[in-house]
Order: structure tokens, then C-alpha cells, then sequence
């Protein structure tokens, strides 16, 4: 009788083995995230798998798998302890997701890329805001206009890098929006409280200064296209606000974030292309003869201060971005192997250093073209001001044209999370997806109270002061504060004062500029302004 010898493995499986044949084990090929199909048609992560817990400290089942462990194993038993090994590994992070997230705009698709994270980065970070820079230069002058522009460049890429590595700083939980994250650091209801009122301001906000300044826009493109032969019975600014809010409804019924990557690049390209159009085309024109770098006098030291404050406010409206920053990391795949935040923060960096190359030349060469003459509406409509009859006027209305190619981008992705709040409301109370007609009504209606609430506001310049005050927390102070929360750093440490120091002069700051931003809004009489060249 032939003597038989068991070896022991772990709790898995067991293989038994004699001394004249070697039995094979079948190896399980190895699997991807599973995936389920989402209303809209593209495929989603299956929520009703269960979670499998991952931690470096904790034991995992691929703990055992050592080279130590497989040195006295024959060679077709390692490989299939190598192939269940990386089996495990790749299976082991899946996320436990909410069985709404197949329904919702925001999860409902994760084959997001690092491409894709730059696409929506740029599309989010930059635009409109950037040409209302020389705005602030003018009230704060060279030397603290560049200041405080290069310290909040170099503030929000350290919080948005925050951000990226606190999307899943929990084993198998993904915090797919700003508000989810704000909560788990902040609970449950002071975290709602505190994120989702700016979060949703600066979507919705946003939303509305994009009507506003894409309906400016067409009308000077009209304007700039048609010449005197278009100047009978021409369409009233609030119609072309009206004009502008109807593509915007067009383009939005796209289902997911995904599904806006395209409009996202184009948005990114139009943006990178008028913002150094136009600095280049100030920068090579005469300048006015009576324009003076001096910042802007006002009559009073507290009117001066409230400048000063609106014109910090423009500066911090000017890189916003953030509370979309987790919302773009939700769409893409994480897998213990390769976790989101790889791509993400790879397509970031290349996205703000498009960012820097935009922003920085615009508020430089904006503000030495045209000095304090700078109008309130920014370096495009000063272009427009004092250089319409001097350059050429296809140069000028294709500039234009692309502000608005990039204003109907960017209001997709700023939207796209009050879409995703106007589902979730409804699929929590119905337990079921939105049809085709119910989330284009949606659409349809927060378009159009977009657009009524865009016509009774004040000029953009008061409005991005107010904004930069209001939202700065979401991406200056509320990360800081969340790192600690969740990270929890040594006491006492430098991570732990820094943080808490880059935290509360966030907040102060976002009360002082909120201030300035009031204050203009109230000083301005509720009138778009200009100033005249002499």
C-alpha cells in the first residue's frame, strides 16, 4: 500500500499529494471589478457584492503567501498559490457601494482614466474667473496681487491633493462626493451642514454666472459678426441670457459625468486658447496713455478695506474646482493593485500646471495692458473697450466664440452635482431609477431657475467676490480640517499645526472676503459698470 503524505494550507483549500502523481488544482483566471448594468447603458460596480476589508496592519488572505511559506512547495502547487494570490489581491478591494449609485449621473459609469481627470480638472479649473484676475490686481497692485495669487495656487494644490488621498482613506469605502467625505470626518449632520450649503452655492452659483457671462458673450459676438447690418430690432441681453440657457439644456441631457468627458476636452481647449488670446492679443496693443499701476483710490479707509477684500475674494474664485475633485475620482476603477488615486492625481498635476500656464500670464498681461483703466467686467470686456476698432475682427469675435464654447462645457460639470442631488432625492423615495423624462425634467428646471435667477443679479465682479468668500472653505479650509479628522496625525506634530493653522485662516478668511463681497454688490446699485477710457 502506497504511503500517502498530506501538506496543510491554509483555511481555503486543502491539496493532498502521494509520491507518484502530482494532483492539479483548476486556477481560477483572474477577475476584474464586477460590474452591472446601469439605466442609462453603461456598466457600473455590482454593489450587492460583499466588501472584503484590506488594511496593512490587519491579516488578509494572501497574508500566508510568502516566499518563505511557498520556498518547500513544488513548482505547479506555487503557481497556484501565486495565481489565488493575485486573485485576492485584485478582488480584495472592492468597495461596498450604495445600491443607489448605478442610478446616479455621478457613479453610474467608472471607466474614468487619468485623460479623463484632466479633461474635467481643466474644464473645472479654469474659465470665466481666470479674466476677472486684473480685476483684483487693480485694487491690490503688483507686489500683493502676485503675492496672493502664487499663495493660493500653491494653498488649493496642497488641499487638492488632500482631497485625492482621502477618497477611499477608509478600506473599502469610496467617499464619491464632497459631502460624503465631509461627513465621515465632521458627522453625519454637522458634515451636511457645513458642505453641502457651499458645495451646492458654488455649483449652482457658478451655473448662473456662466449664463450671465456666456449670454454677454453671444451678444458681443453678434455684435463684433454682424456689424451695422444686424442692428435692427437686435435681441435684448436678457434674451440672449435666454439663448444661452437653451443650448445649455440641450447639452445636458448627456446621463453621467462620463458621458460629458468630450464636452470637458472641448471646454479645456477653449479655455487654454482664448486665456492666452487674450492676453496676448492686450499685451500687443498700444496702451491707454493715462493708466496707472497705483492700485485703485477710494474715499474712505473702510471703503478701501472692503475693496481690498472683495478683490482677495476674486482671487480665491478664481482656482475652484475642488468640490468636484472627488466626484471626478468616483468615476474611475479602484482595485487594490491600482487604486483611483493614482490616475486622478496624475491627470490633476498635469491639469494645474495647464492651470498656472493660463492664470498667471492672464492676471500679468491683463493688468500691465491696462492698469487700473481695468473695467469691472474683466480683461475680455476691456479688450472689447479699448481695442475693438484696432484688432482685426475675426481675431476678436473667434475669441469670443470660444468663451462660449467653454461657458456651455463648463456649465455641464458644475451642474452635474445638483443633477445628481435632484436623482438621489427621487430614487430614495421611489427605490428606483430615473426615467428619460423625469431627469430631463430635472435638467429642464434647474436650467431655467439658472436663468431667472442670472438676471437680477449684480456685475460679475461682485458676484465672484461674494462666491470666492462664501465657497473658499470647500477648497481652502475644509480639507485641512478633514486630514486631521480622519488622518489623525501626532498631536503637537507639524502636520497637526499646519493643518489646523491652514484651516482657521481659511475660514477667516472666507468671512473677511464675504464681507468685501457684500459690500460691492451693495456698492455697485446692482448695475453693471464700466470703466470709460479717457
Amino acid at each position: 500500500m502506497e504511503q500517502q503524505e498530506t501538506t496543510k494550507a491554509p483555511e481555503y483549500f486543502t491539496t493532498t499529494t502521494t509520491t507518484t502523481e502530482v494532483v492539479s488544482i483548476p486556477v481560477t483566471p483572474r477577475m476584474s471589478t464586477p460590474e452591472g448594468l446601469t439605466p442609462s447603458g453603461t456598466r457600473s460596480p455590482n454593489s450587492r457584492r460583499p466588501m472584503m476589508k484590506s488594511s496593512s496592519n490587519a491579516w488578509t488572505p494572501t497574508s500566508l503567501i510568502s516566499p518563505r511559506f511557498l520556498s518547500p512547495i513544488g513548482t505547479p502547487m506555487k503557481k497556484v498559490y501565486i495565481n489565488m494570490k493575485s486573485y485576492l489581491e485584485e478582488v480584495g478591494h472592492l468597495t461596498k457601494l450604495n445600491s443607489q449609485d448605478a442610478w446616479l449621473p455621478i457613479t453610474e459609469s467608472r471607466n474614468g482614466n487619468a485623460h479623463y481627470a484632466a479633461f474635467h480638472n481643466l474644464n473645472a479649473g479654469i474659465g470665466f474667473q481666470a479674466l476677472l484676475l486684473p480685476v483684483a490686481f487693480s485694487y491690490l497692485g503688483w507686489s500683493w496681487g502676485m503675492i496672493s495669487l502664487t499663495i493660493a495656487y500653491v494653498w488649493q494644490l496642497y488641499t487638492l491633493w488632500i482631497l485625492v488621498q482621502l477618497h477611499e482613506a477608509v478600506p473599502g469605502k469610496r467617499y464619491n462626493r464632497y459631502v460624503e467625505l465631509a461627513q465621515a470626518a465632521f458627522g453625519e449632520r454637522l458634515g451636511l451642514w457645513l458642505a453641502l450649503f457651499p458645495t451646492i452655492y458654488l455649483s449652482a452659483g457658478t451655473a448662473t454666472a456662466l449664463i450671465l457671462i456666456g449670454g454677454e458673450t453671444m451678444k458681443l459676438f453678434f455684435q463684433i459678426v454682424c456689424g451695422p447690418l444686424c442692428t435692427t430690432n437686435p435681441l435684448t441681453t436678457i434674451e440672449w441670457y435666454l439663448v444661452f440657457t437653451t443650448l445649455c439644456i440641450v447639452l445636458s441631457q448627456l446621463p453621467n459625468l462620463n458621458s460629458i468627458a468630450g464636452l470637458s476636452l472641448i471646454g479645456a481647449v477653449t479655455a487654454i486658447t482664448y486665456s492666452t488670446m487674450v492676453w496676448v492679443l492686450s499685451v500687443s496693443q498700444p496702451r491707454p496713455p493715462s493708466l496707472s499701476y497705483q492700485p485703485l483710490s477710494s474715499p474712505s479707509f473702510s471703503t478701501s478695506v472692503f475693496s481690498v477684500m472683495n478683490a482677495l475674494g476674486i482671487v480665491a474664485f478664481a482656482f475652484r474646482g475642488h468640490n468636484l475633485a472627488l466626484e471626478i475620482q468616483s468615476t474611475m476603477p479602484s482595485t487594490f493593485k491600482h487604486p483611483a488615486h493614482v490616475p486622478m492625481w496624475r491627470g490633476a498635476k498635469i491639469a494645474y500646471w495647464l492651470i498656472a500656464m493660463c492664470v498667471f500670464p492672464v492676471s500679468i498681461g491683463g493688468f500691465w495692458a491696462y492698469g487700473n483703466l481695468m473695467p469691472a467686467g474683466g480683461i475680455l470686456n476691456a479688450l472689447y473697450v479699448f481695442h475693438s476698432q484696432d484688432i482685426p475682427r475675426v481675431l476678436l469675435a473667434a475669441t469670443f466664440l470660444l468663451v462660449v464654447f467653454n461657458c456651455l462645457s463648463s456649465f455641464q460639470i458644475y451642474s452635474m452635482p445638483v443633477f445628481d442631488s435632484f436623482e438621489a432625492g427621487y430614487t430614495s423615495r421611489t427605490n428606483r431609477p430615473c426615467s428619460l423624462w423625469v431627469r430631463s425634467g430635472f435638467r429642464i428646471f434647474y436650467g431655467f431657475i439658472s436663468f431667472f435667477i442670472g438676471i437680477a443679479l449684480p456685475f460679475l465682479s461682485s458676484i465672484a467676490g461674494l462666491m470666492g468668500g462664501l465657497t473658499l472653505p470647500v477648497t481652502f479650509a475644509y480639507p485641512c480640517f478633514m486630514w486631521i479628522l480622519i488622518k489623525k496625525p501626532q498631536k503637537f506634530s507639524f502636520n497637526w499645526y499646519f493643518n489646523w493653522t491652514l484651516g482657521w485662516l481659511g475660514v477667516a478668511f472666507s468671512l473677511a472676503f464675504s464681507v468685501g463681497g457684500v459690500w460691492s454688490m451693495v456698492n455697485s446699485g446692482m448695475k453693471l459698470k464700466f470703466f470709460k477710457p479717457n
